[in-house]
């Protein structure tokens, strides 16, 4: 007996089984330990981390052990019917290139890794057996249009390695980058933490997603709109103001796992699209993974079916 409202609630799972949901932007570590900017960044016991010279909350403190492993990552997935994911790296987790070597062959068909290109580190080439790469450009102090920048990014380009970048909230590297994807046009990007909603810039960002293989990716836009909460609203708002300017077809969804499942579950990160009536079922669809699905070439992924809960 499905209990009150069941009936209802049994619909909106037939309706999510029946899409494919991809996690556009994700993060892996066996062990977190950084230097940036001088300051050390480094697990702590129950989940927490020292970080810019606080302590703070960087995993589900049932985490105890610091490790932010595939294996939980793919329970989370399973359990939230999300085929497959992208995991991308940022330089506060530290290099994680050895480590995501081993989860892409181990998953092959449930994880897209990234390098990590730590520009100013002068990690401007990809070593051979990445399909992806990353580069968490809102650390960087180098001119993305630099010639020796340029030059990166042809060779990700002639190599066919895709690319997912982030961008600082000020609007200093906007124009920067739009030079780099007039000048390797076939580059394809994905830009994350959705052009950083709520900042001054962030539609400046959206709209670099006008060019043929640029591609908006929404990692992060639960805790960008942490203040309302859940289901929010603001970030639905942002969701339908992106596709205004660039095409729903130019979105896709990421969580930013596991940093914003210390506030929500891992499914609520997108579920709230899934629930809102103010995306239609074709566009939640395409944002929640037919987009991803296209852009990133997954194929042969599983089909979860949904489990009961004991509180159901």
């Amino acid at each position: 007996d499905p209990g009150p409202g069941g009936a209802g609630r049994h619909h909106r799972l037939q309706n999510h089984a029946e899409m494919t949901i991809i996690d556009a932007h994700s993060h892996l570590w066996l062990r977190q330990d950084a230097v940036v900017e001088g300051q050390h960044i480094e697990a702590m016991p129950g989940g927490r981390a020292r970080f810019f010279g606080e302590e703070r909350q960087m995993l589900p403190p049932f985490l105890i052990d610091g490790r932010n492993s595939a294996e939980v990552f793919l329970s989370n997935m399973n359990y939230a019917q999300v085929g497959a994911a992208v995991v991308v790296q940022e330089i506060i987790d530290g290099n994680q290139d050895a480590y995501l070597r081993e989860v892409q062959a181990r998953y092959p068909d449930r994880f897209l890794c990234c390098a990590l290109l730590d520009i100013d580190r002068g990690g401007l080439m990809v070593p051979d057996g990445w399909r992806a790469a990353a580069i968490p450009g809102h650390r960087m102090k180098r001119a993305l249009d630099s010639p020796e920048m340029i030059s990166a990014f042809r060779e990700l380009e002639r190599r066919g390695i895709i690319l997912s970048m982030c961008l600082a909230d000020d609007g200093r590297q906007i124009a920067q980058f739009a030079t780099v994807v007039q000048e390797c046009p076939r580059l394809k990007v994905a830009i994350g933490h959705f052009g950083l909603a709520r900042s001054r810039h962030w539609l400046d960002q959206i709209r670099l997603a006008r060019a043929e293989n640029v591609r908006i990716e929404s990692g992060g836009i639960t805790w960008l709109y942490n203040d309302e909460f859940y289901p929010f609203p603001g970030a639905v708002r942002a969701i339908r103001q992106a596709a205004d300017e660039v095409g729903m077809d130019k979105l896709m969804w990421g969580s930013d796992y596991p940093r914003t499942i210390t506030a929500i579950t891992y499914r609520m990160s997108y579920d709230f699209v899934l629930k809102t009536t103010e995306l239609s079922q074709e566009d939640k669809a395409a944002f929640l993974g037919g987009n991803a699905l296209r852009f990133y070439g997954f194929h042969d992924l599983p089909s979860l079916r949904y489990i009961k809960n004991m509180s159901e």
